[in-house]
């Protein structure tokens, strides 16, 4: 039995049920046509990650945000 794990980052704009719905349906079709496996052995779960959870770079990522976020916004001091 195939184990997918997709793990997303929680955004302000939330991944709705049926995104979700779509990456399970994706990810059990690519299974099947990869590797041959029986979609109905293919079990896929979904970890939402809050973004204080987690860094990049040493650097957390609600951070890295606030920083894009200002320098696409024209709200950089340069």
């Amino acid at each position: 039995m195939p184990l997918i794990n997709i793990r997303l980052a929680r955004r302000d704009v939330p991944t709705s049920a049926q995104q979700k719905a779509q990456l399970i349906a994706g990810v059990t079709e690519l299974m099947h046509k990869v590797l041959a496996k029986r979609p109905e052995s293919v079990v896929v779960i979904i970890d939402e990650v809050d973004p204080e959870n987690w860094g990049e770079g040493g650097e957390p990522v609600t951070a890295i945000r606030k920083r894009r976020q200002a320098s696409t916004s024209g709200g950089g001091c340069e």
